[in-house]
């Protein structure tokens, strides 16, 4: 069962993006058992078309279209709720996640991980693929999560490995919305739990833009907060 996932992929927008990510998933994991689940957020392009067109060609490819209010940690769940197998990898939909990694994220998460972490490099230089100004703020946010004792580099990652069971004996606990899932899901499981990283290369942003937006942004502070608060009273 260590080698039957489901992919959980949250999309907004990424017509350009859906194809190429899944050829090179194809590529990637041919000797690992995977159904791949992109979640549309209610987008205005074509990505509706494209997802279903693929449904139509591959047995293990299953979209779901949401009509919710968009938000990518509810995506990610519904996502998860779908999913078939005992373990879920998030990864994102814009190319900027390198499917070769996972069979690396695989062997490591074989040895008694809970979730395994496509770290970024956040080095100045030492990935091409992240904007000075984004690294940076990585940096500063990875900084003030700090206080949490999450055990790995990069909390703000969005390509990581866990078990599906502890999504399920911990979703009542998370804060649920925004855009870091992987955080909510370190800071606010009730278990202890096994975290280890895997440094990947992150590339970069072709065919979409970036989802941030003061709104996100205030909804991460929100997160922040509310987690401090449970971690100091609770």
């Amino acid at each position: 069962m260590k080698n039957k996932i489901s992919i959980v992929i949250p999309a907004l927008n990424e017509e350009k993006n859906i194809k190429p990510l899944t050829k090179r998933i194809i590529e990637n994991l041919r000797n690992i058992k995977f159904e791949i689940i992109f979640v549309d957020d209610n987008s205005v392009d074509q990505s509706k078309t494209v997802l279903l067109a693929l449904s139509k060609k591959y047995k293990f490819f299953n979209p779901l279209l949401r009509k919710k209010d968009r938000d990518l940690t509810q995506s990610c769940f519904d996502g998860i709720e779908k999913s078939k197998y005992p373990n879920i990898l998030i990864m994102d939909a814009d190319l900027q996640h390198n499917p070769k990694y996972i069979p690396l994220m695989l062997k490591v998460f074989s040895n008694d991980s809970d979730v395994v972490v496509g770290a970024r490099k956040l080095t100045s230089g030492k990935n091409k693929g992240l904007s000075e100004f984004r690294r940076f703020a990585s940096v500063i946010l990875i900084f003030f999560f700090k206080i949490f004792n999450i055990k790995t580099t990069d909390p703000m990652s969005g390509f990581f490995l866990f078990k599906k069971q502890l999504y399920k004996k911990n979703k009542k606990h998370y804060f649920g919305k925004g855009f870091k899932i992987l955080a909510d899901i370190l800071i606010n499981s009730k278990d202890k739990l096994k975290t280890k990283d895997v440094y990947i290369d992150f590339n970069r942003r072709y065919e979409s833009e970036s989802k941030m937006s003061f709104k996100i942004l205030v909804i991460l502070i929100q997160f922040y907060l509310t987690s401090l608060l449970k971690k100091l009273f609770i």
